[in-house]
């Protein structure tokens, strides 16, 4: 599951409403720890919106973490994370995601808003199908 979701270029392949992504930049981590630092663009499609947002992405490989800073675009702020935890063999994995966000347009923040609840729920109901199409 930590490979899926730390390869970004592929969210347009299987993401609701991602239509497009971008990577700016690769670099190497912060420290030991950090393998890799992402600058990434994604484009989200909703009904009338359409919005790029650029993103930091940290990966953790050896804690298998996640961290996104938010970098530009359409939010006053958005940070998110993930950490991905072995169960027993056999059993899969245990998955802990949490998204914290405002936009800058509160009209916009109103329509997501009502939908947001919705949106996660198949957001993450695309991760899952997609790891079984790639995993199991």
């Amino acid at each position: 599951m930590y490979d899926l979701v730390a390869d970004v270029e592929s969210y347009p392949q299987f993401l609701p409403w991602n239509s497009a992504a971008r990577i700016r930049s690769r670099r190497p981590g912060p420290g030991p720890e950090a393998s890799e630092v992402i600058e990434a663009d994604l484009v989200i499609s909703f009904k009338v919106f359409r919005e790029r947002f650029g993103s930091r992405v940290t990966l953790w490989p050896e804690a298998k973490k996640i961290d996104t800073e938010y970098l530009d675009g359409p939010f006053k702020y958005l940070k998110s994370g993930w950490v991905f935890k072995d169960l027993a063999p056999g059993q899969g994995s245990e998955v802990e995601f949490f998204v914290d966000f405002e936009f800058k347009n509160a009209i916009l923040g109103k329509v997501i808003g009502v939908v947001f609840g919705e949106a996660m729920t198949r957001i993450v109901r695309a991760f899952e199908e997609r790891a079984k199409k790639l995993y199991a």
